[in-house]
């Protein structure tokens, strides 16, 4: 297996910030938005950590009229942008992007009714602080949403990974995704920090051959 190697916790250049939101998500987040709708049980409101240049939580309400997301982030390059994404898709009474650090959530116990995250678990050196604060912040019986990528075995899957799904990406788009590849957990990490918090282990499964996906209800 190799090492985690870590990415810095916020990419808050705006360069990094613009090349991340031209990367082609839109099969990816499509598929979370259809996921995560089916998991739902419509209680708002929601709360998506990490929320990068808000392509999820735009997805999502493109998908179902009904939710209502706080979208959070630590990196004002990336909030600038999703406040633009957020109004060109004419959410701006549904969707509310917030500069806040997924480790320490300013909100109270039980608030939203769902919480959700993608690809944000990779950037933490320390996740079990996120997604414990995931679950401190949202209500009984509300579902808990996360997915990111899966740390591969080996370099040489990794580099097929990105050769696969990055083909039509420029180098640096290539590089962010292999770091991002190389910072990620593994399934078995994930589950051992999900069962600390109380949570069945097999609540994670792998969802593609890069994905892990942690689906529960609080």
């Amino acid at each position: 297996m190799i090492p985690r190697v870590l990415e810095p916790e916020v990419m808050d250049s705006e360069g990094e910030a613009l090349e991340y939101d031209q990367m082609d998500h839109s099969a990816v987040n499509r598929a979370f938005a259809a996921d995560f709708l089916r998991l739902w049980n419509s209680k708002n409101p929601l709360l998506d950590v990490g929320t990068g240049t808000a392509q999820i939580p735009i997805e999502i309400c493109r998908q179902d009229s009904r939710p209502v997301f706080t979208a959070v982030d630590l990196a004002p390059s990336m909030l600038k942008l999703a406040d633009r994404n957020v109004a060109l898709a004419g959410l701006v009474n549904r969707i509310f992007p917030k500069l806040v650090d997924a480790k320490g959530l300013p909100y109270a116990d039980g608030e939203f009714g769902g919480v959700v995250s993608n690809s944000i678990i990779h950037h933490i050196p320390e996740p079990a602080a996120a997604l414990r604060e995931m679950v401190r912040v949202c209500a009984s019986g509300g579902c808990l949403f996360v997915r990111d990528l899966m740390r591969p075995t080996d370099h040489p899957e990794l580099r097929r990974l990105v050769d696969l799904h990055a083909a039509g990406a420029n180098d640096r788009q290539r590089q962010l995704f292999a770091d991002s590849l190389h910072a990620s957990l593994t399934l078995a990490e994930v589950r051992e920090l999900v069962a600390s918090l109380g949570f069945a282990p097999d609540t994670v499964q792998a969802t593609s051959d890069r994905h892990w996906t942690w689906a529960a209800v609080r």
